[in-house]
């Protein structure tokens, strides 16, 4: 148990201090590494899912979250053990498919990434504000119980700011991925892994390391044996 009540998995744990003993660098992040889990975690055991953005080659990185998250990463999700009401179902009204079903579809962590929409990004760009392409979609698609994965190499990338301002307006969690100095993203949200470097390039080269250990941690929450 850290901050709050929250509790995860000491196993989970785990993979937190693995990832810090692989980057010693990242010991200043420690407390909100484990934060930053947790929140997520809380925010999928709510019900609510996670909601990613971020520009250049923070919206890959944003779109790379959600393809760790949806599917199989690391551990087997198989959907008779973790959907068993989904099966049992889907052998009452499709009894000819739940075996193909059971063989492949993997269990998911609710995640989406607000980058990947192009047509509804360029409309919106052209016929209203391009900085407030993310907020549309915040105020379209969150609600309270979900979190948002803001990351901005810089922290004051004006789309991604007012994203979180909606984001916060509505009842979502912020966790935020950014650089040494943070910005006003390290001040709005809940929760700021601030990385130790100062250009874009080296603090993408942290970033990637800490969203898989938040994809393996995550997955080992909610799909390892108990």
């Amino acid at each position: 148990m850290r901050k709050g009540a929250i509790i995860i998995k000491s196993t989970t744990a785990d993979k937190i201090n693995e990832l810090l003993k692989r980057y010693p660098a990242l010991e200043i992040c420690r407390d909100d590494l484990f934060e930053m889990v947790e929140t997520l975690c809380d925010g999928w055991r709510g019900g609510g899912k996670l909601i990613t953005c971020g520009n250049g080659g923070s919206a890959a990185d944003a779109m790379h979250i959600v393809g760790e998250l949806m599917k199989g990463f690391l551990l087997p999700r198989r959907i008779d053990k973790f959907r068993p009401e989904f099966v049992a179902r889907a052998r009452e009204i499709f009894p000819a498919d739940v075996e193909y079903f059971k063989a492949n579809l993997q269990g998911a962590l609710p995640a989406v990434s607000l980058v990947g929409e192009t047509s509804l990004l360029t409309a919106f760009a052209n016929d209203a504000k391009p900085d407030l392409i993310f907020a549309q979609q915040i105020f379209g698609l969150g609600r309270e119980g979900d979190v948002l994965l803001a990351i901005s190499t810089s922290g004051n990338s004006d789309n991604v700011l007012f994203a979180v301002e909606v984001a916060k307006v509505i009842g979502l969690k912020v966790v935020a991925m950014t650089g040494r100095r943070g910005g006003r993203l390290r001040h709005l949200s809940d929760v700021a892994v601030c990385v130790p470097a100062d250009s874009s390039h080296t603090i993408q080269e942290f970033h990637l390391p800490i969203y898989h250990m938040l994809c393996i941690a995550a997955e080992n929450e909610f799909f390892s044996c108990p």
